[in-house]
């Protein structure tokens, strides 16, 4: 999926690359634990708590396993029972009416580990893509709605 968010690709990479202050705008995320030191690259890991659509609070590890700095990085999580694989393009938008916004597209893929768990994706697989569809719209929401107010007061907080 695709959000054009109205702010220049660098602050939109500095709020992404941020591991410590997602908990700042991103709304689903409670506690937040960097299990590296900065700066954001390949190998960079952390821990993040979620708030599920039917309330429940998800510990979810996650792991830099590409990066180009200012354009593109790939996270894994292990998940329990699937295996997730994401992936985030930053592209600056240089004509047309969306000009010196950026284009954020985020790709999720994910794969069921373990016979019960392949059991369960084929049962509840359509319920599973639509709630992570709608994990990842309101990531994108949110990073568009922190990025506007960083553009217009660059020392105000994300959230």
């Amino acid at each position: 999926m695709t959000q054009h968010v109205a702010a220049p690709d660098g602050l939109v990479w500095d709020l992404l690359a941020d591991v410590a202050g997602r908990r700042e705008w991103l709304s689903t995320a409670g506690a937040v634990e960097a299990l590296t030191p900065p700066p954001f690259a390949v190998g960079t890991r952390w821990r993040e708590t979620h708030r599920m659509p039917d309330g429940e609070q998800v510990a979810e590890e996650y792991r830099v396993d590409e990066c180009v700095p200012g354009r593109r990085f790939v996270i894994t999580s292990p998940g329990d029972g699937a295996a997730y694989r994401t992936s985030y393009t930053i592209t600056p938008v240089t004509s047309g009416r969306h000009l010196g916004e950026t284009l954020v597209t985020v790709a999720q893929h994910g794969h069921a580990e373990g016979r019960r768990a392949r059991l369960l994706e084929v049962v509840l697989g359509g319920l599973a893509v639509r709630t992570a569809e709608g994990a990842l719209r309101q990531e994108l929401a949110d990073l568009a709605a922190a990025a506007a107010r960083r553009r217009d007061d660059p020392g105000a907080p994300a959230a």
